[in-house]
């Protein structure tokens, strides 16, 4: 029997070229884009993002020309909860949040998997740069590098269930960029020569504070910025306008380098301090998944990484906190800025093992 799968279609190029891959495997498709917020004209501040309207009719244009029927989900009052709340109430308790990441958990594959499920189909696919496989030996799906590591994405999906995993198709797993963009031309795609989306969706101009400010009736008040013994040497404009590692805009000069080391919510204090400073050797991290591995019983040499854009690099993970589901992450070399709100993500070779959010 045919096999249905219901392809997100962000109306960009990745997404196109996976609903025309799997067409032309042999699968029955349709394509659904996601309505996450409000803004219709968001495209004209902010070329760079996503889920703006002319990305509804960009998928729709592919689903038109390659004969398949194209969905729009109303997904705003799931996404203002599950991501836009959750990434303000993280900002404003001194955190770094990373809303893309809370987006694929919860509307990718918990909302967007429920929705196709109901619709009676088999399977949900996606535009990211990963690979699925089944390992009979031990019972579990496994998650694994992109060919393309340059594109690799398996950092924002190491939250994906057993089920969910099992439930999703990533057509490109095996495909370099260039080969993606190859496809999309040659079928004269509207989107082939689209710009990558690099900008939080539902925030303009990159300005985070200025959103938070806005939208959530919260006064961010003055603080003071203090040293590692805690002297006062100045006074900050609110905590949510710092980051940790951050040099520049401090709004202040010292007689040397300084840089925001940590954000106290409790007494509304910065910490600055030396580049030194930022670099640690271990952190505690939370809110695990796991999914090489069905739990963690002993301590595992892993290599990690503590954002995106970084590569991985060599540590160990124990037991910290069975009941409070936290564990210990012990790097063989200090690592700079690591900030609490930000997701780690642990591998085995090509394997994700798991991962979670830092706690501190």
């Amino acid at each position: 029997m045919q096999k249905k799968v219901m392809v997100a279609m962000s109306g960009g190029v990745d997404s196109s070229v996976s609903a025309i891959i799997l067409k032309n495997l042999g699968y029955k498709i349709s394509g659904a884009t996601m309505k996450l917020f409000e803004d219709e004209n968001l495209e004209y501040e902010q070329e760079k993002t996503c889920c703006a309207m002319s990305d509804v009719f960009d998928a729709k244009n592919v689903a038109m020309r390659f004969d398949f029927e194209h969905y729009v989900f109303n997904f705003k009052r799931e996404f203002y909860d599950y991501v836009i709340k959750k990434f303000a109430n993280e900002y404003i308790d001194g955190r770094t949040p990373n809303p893309c990441l809370d987006c694929n958990k919860y509307m990718k594959f918990k909302k967007f998997l429920e929705r196709a499920m109901i619709l009676d189909y088999d399977f949900i696919a996606t535009g990211h740069y990963a690979r699925i496989e089944y390992d009979k030996k031990i019972n579990r799906y496994l998650l694994k590098r992109a060919k393309d590591k340059f594109k690799d994405q398996t950092y924002f999906l190491y939250s994906m269930t057993q089920y969910e995993l099992a439930k999703s198709i990533f057509p490109l797993g095996n495909l370099l960029k260039s080969e993606v963009r190859d496809i999309a031309e040659k079928n004269n795609l509207i989107n082939a020569k689209k710009k990558e989306s690099q900008d939080i969706c539902f925030v303009r101009n990159k300005s985070y504070a200025r959103f938070l400010k806005d939208n959530f009736d919260i006064d961010f008040r003055e603080g003071n910025f203090v040293d590692k013994n805690n002297n006062i040497i100045g006074k900050h404009k609110g905590i949510i306008n710092y980051t940790i590692g951050q040099r520049k805009k401090l709004g202040m000069s010292f007689n040397k380098h300084m840089y925001v080391i940590k954000k106290n919510k409790f007494d509304n204090s910065i910490v600055l301090g030396d580049e030194k400073d930022l670099y640690k050797k271990s952190l505690i991290a939370g809110d695990l998944n796991w999914i090489l591995i069905d739990e963690l019983k002993n301590k595992m040499d892993v290599t990690a990484k503590i954002r995106y854009s970084q590569k991985e690099v060599e540590a160990v993970i124990s037991l910290y906190d069975k009941d409070k589901n936290k564990i210990l992450v012990e790097f063989k070399e200090a690592q700079r800025a690591i900030s609490p709100g930000q997701a780690i993500v642990f591998y085995d070779g090509e394997n994700v093992v798991g991962g979670g959010i830092i706690f501190e």
